[in-house]
């Protein structure tokens, strides 16, 4: 007799058991079915190699291109096409800033090894190599009106500019939402309308945030765009806020050189900059 009950007992714990694990299970299914119903579209991991100095950037999340010539409503694609690229600018301001912290702590009179190796790392990676005697004041004074940040109302408007809100051939199809060219046969997509004799092509990047990164690098290094550095770093010691609007209107005056259209680029840039004033976070 108690071995028939002690058989039930364990019949119905066993039972009890079993439904709390299929509940348990059809809960966690379900989380992982909403989470790749709701988060998966919109992210996903890139990474890709940054030729200067071999250095390979931290993998980071990137969002998934939205079908910006869908969007009907102007502020939400505006406000789509500004989210979209404004996380890949955070990123690269907090490497530069990164970047920076080193230069500034950097100590000529007792710098270890590993300061050393991460210096001539940093000048190939600016194109201003560290001199053969070593590093000294004025590299260290070069290197830091290069490394610095970029104000995300500048770049948002010139990647809005450049790749016509996101729904430009060269951005839907190479990734490419700043306009920038390259040299190499195969290197990009050739403009439809490129005059005769003509050899560059509007470079293609494997991601979104390998566009961002290389306008970065391309503003910050660029001898076409010294004047912008230069404005940069006056206005820093002015105390201005580098990532406010104000800079942002400022440092266009420094990419007269960007565009073949000279000072109505400008011009163009400073208007959209003052006119989408309510979408910028700094």
């Amino acid at each position: 007799m108690k071995t028939i009950v002690i058989t039930v007992i364990l019949r119905s714990l066993m039972h009890n058991y079993m439904a709390k694990l299929k509940k348990n299970i059809f809960i966690c299914i379900s989380f992982i079915a909403l989470f790749i119903a709701l988060v998966l579209p919109f992210t996903l991991t890139t990474s890709y190699s940054v030729s200067e100095g071999g250095k390979k950037l931290d993998s980071a999340p990137v969002m998934i291109t939205p079908d910006f010539a869908s969007i009907e409503d102007v502020n939400q694609k505006k406000q789509a096409f500004f989210d979209y690229i404004r996380q890949g600018l955070d990123l690269e301001n907090h490497r530069i800033l990164n970047e920076r912290e080193h230069l500034l702590e950097f100590n000529l009179h007792s710098a270890s090894s590993e300061d050393l190796s991460y210096a001539k790392r940093l000048g190939r990676l600016y194109s201003y190599n560290v001199p053969a005697s070593g590093v000294d004041q004025a590299w260290i004074d070069e290197m830091l009106l290069r490394v610095n940040v970029l104000p995300e109302a500048l770049v948002l408007v010139q990647a809005a500019n450049e790749s016509a809100w996101g729904t430009s051939r060269f951005a839907t199809k190479g990734n490419n939402f700043f306009g920038q060219w390259c040299y190499q046969e195969g290197c990009g997509i050739i403009p439809l309308q490129r005059p005769s004799g003509s050899t560059h092509e509007v470079a293609s990047f494997q991601s979104t945030q390998e566009s961002i990164h290389r306008y970065f690098m391309n503003v910050n290094r660029n001898r076409a765009y010294l004047e912008l550095r230069q404005i940069r770093a006056e206005l820093e010691g002015q105390g201005t806020d580098l990532l406010s609007s104000a800079a942002a209107v400022s440092l266009t005056n420094g990419l007269l050189r960007y565009s073949e259209r000279g000072e109505d680029y400008v011009n163009d840039l400073q208007a959209m900059i003052r006119h989408n004033q309510s979408f910028w976070i700094q």
